[in-house]
């Protein structure tokens, strides 16, 4: 997708699209519903430096979709006459409107729901596909249609688009994926409880059928929403129950299940002492009931580790990225004091720059939150105080204070990490739970990242060992195949 949004704003030294505009087929995304085709989209224009408009196209008319009729009076061949031509269609406002507010040369103007557009308006989605033109009035340049769509199958209201329309558009299909979205919601931080029942229940992960009283279904965005609220009913102490467990997850079986894991879950965060054990505290007690516990137990406790210890990494990372976004201001600032400027007023600017860089990406891209971007603004707030008191020394003291804590922090998570991999040699020995807390942290971009970046012995030394263990079964079992041809 960046590949070809990058292609079609390509442009040759004369400053002309290197693939003309009425040969920029609009990408449509094709897959089941709650995949993630709209995050997906999001994210690839932020990854990009470009804007995003997104548009439900279920609700709209061939009127605001195209502008409404006006008569006009022309003059052709010296005979005077009335002509019709349209308003500005909403979308193509919209997308000149966000243009005007933060300046977003380019973007993508995204059509979600593409094929469930009314009867009326079909005849004319094929004029803007091909050609980014509503009611006369063109999409500016520099900016990409993308479109998504759900197959027939998956809701009534689609219209199938014939050949001339999907001749004119590149088709991306979208599949579920556990492993795919699993790296998303290691980033988001999806509840550890959520990730370790999908890992012992993986085909509960994406499902849709019927039933006697109507459609069943559960979805990568139903496990995602479910993640977030749980996490924030267990921090407001309100209980997640199965009444709110189905409202997300719309197959009864499958949330009767999750609830029934969720409990368990629970206790068993509070039986191991979680805390205990990445302290490197972990009675016998605690080392004798994991040897003792069942593979479903094991796999619940190794997951309640695992969301500990990404927590902590995501922690890290986070507080990383931000402290080295304010360093690149901080030099600024050293700069402008060094030349006789006030710190705390160059701070002040360079702080009112940033609030205003990120207010105009988050209207730029509609899907964006505050997130870490705050966390920064707060942080150089909290600078200013101290500049406002002892200049430029002031924000050293503190910028080396936060570097400090850091530090702390990285050195904490490794210890945790250690510790994890301790107990579970003790508890497991190097078998298949070992293996499996090698494997999730790999798949997790943000404990990767962490182990790249700062080191974990234990890591390192048991994922050479298991990758040792397995090419000495791949060869027995080259060895055996050898032996049965003979």
């Amino acid at each position: 997708m960046k590949n070809t949004v990058r292609a079609y704003l390509a442009k040759d030294e004369y400053g002309r699209y290197l693939i003309p505009v009425n040969k920029q087929r609009p990408l449509f995304l094709i897959g089941p519903p709650g995949i993630g085709k709209t995050e997906i989209m999001a994210q690839a224009a932020d990854e990009l430096g470009i804007g995003l408009l997104s548009y439900s196209m279920t609700h709209h008319t061939r009127q605001s979709a195209i502008g409404l009729p006006i008569i006009k009076q022309k003059s052709c061949g010296g005979e005077e006459y009335q002509a019709t031509e349209y308003t500005m269609s909403e979308i193509i406002s919209s997308v000149y409107d966000m243009a005007e507010k933060n300046g977003a040369v380019n973007g993508i103007l995204f059509l979600d729901e593409i094929n469930c557009v009314s009867e009326t308006l079909t005849p004319v989605m094929l004029q803007f596909l091909q050609y980014k033109v509503f009611g006369g009035h063109r999409l500016p340049d520099g900016w990409i249609v993308a479109a998504a769509g759900n197959p027939p199958e998956f809701n009534s209201s689609v219209r199938e688009f014939d050949i001339v329309t999907m001749d004119r558009l590149k088709r991306i299909d979208i599949e579920p994926d556990i492993n795919v979205w699993k790296e998303f919601a290691y980033s988001s931080g999806v509840h550890g409880a959520v990730m370790s029942y999908l890992e012992i229940k993986p085909k509960n992960f994406y499902k849709i059928g019927s039933t006697v009283s109507g459609k069943s279904f559960v979805t990568a965005r139903g496990w995602d929403d479910l993640g977030r609220i749980i996490g924030v009913y267990e921090r407001l102490g309100i209980e997640a129950d199965g009444e709110l467990i189905s409202q997300y997850i719309r197959d009864k079986d499958i949330a009767e299940d999750f609830a029934l894991y969720y409990e368990l879950y629970k206790k068993y965060r509070s039986d191991y002492r979680i805390a205990d054990i990445l302290d490197g505290r972990a009675d016998d007690e605690i080392i004798q009931r994991a040897k003792n516990a069942g593979f479903d137990e094991r796999y619940t406790l190794i997951g309640l580790l695992l969301e500990s210890v990404n927590a902590q990494a995501n922690s890290v990372r986070l507080t990383d990225m931000r402290l080295t976004g304010i360093k690149e201001i901080l030099e600024r600032v050293k700069t402008e004091n060094d030349k006789g400027a006030d710190a705390a007023k160059a701070l002040k600017a360079q702080t009112d720059l940033l609030i205003k860089q990120n207010r105009k990406r988050r209207m730029a891209n509609e899907l964006l939150t505050d997130g870490e971007d705050e966390q920064t603004v707060s942080t150089l707030k909290g600078y200013l105080a101290e500049a406002e008191k002892d200049g430029f020394d002031g924000i050293v003291q503190a910028f080396e204070g936060d570097a400090d804590l850091l530090a702390k922090e990285i050195r904490l998570t490794t210890a945790h990490m250690n510790n994890m991999f301790r107990f579970a040699n003790e508890a497991f020995g190097s078998a298949q739970e070992m293996l499996i807390i090698v494997t999730e942290l790999a798949a997790s971009p943000v404990t990767a990242a962490f182990i790249s970046s700062y080191g974990c012995t234990e890591y390192y030394k048991y994922d050479k060992q298991l990758m040792f263990h397995e090419r000495r079964l791949g060869i027995l079992s080259e060895i055996e195949s050898l032996e049965a041809g003979e």
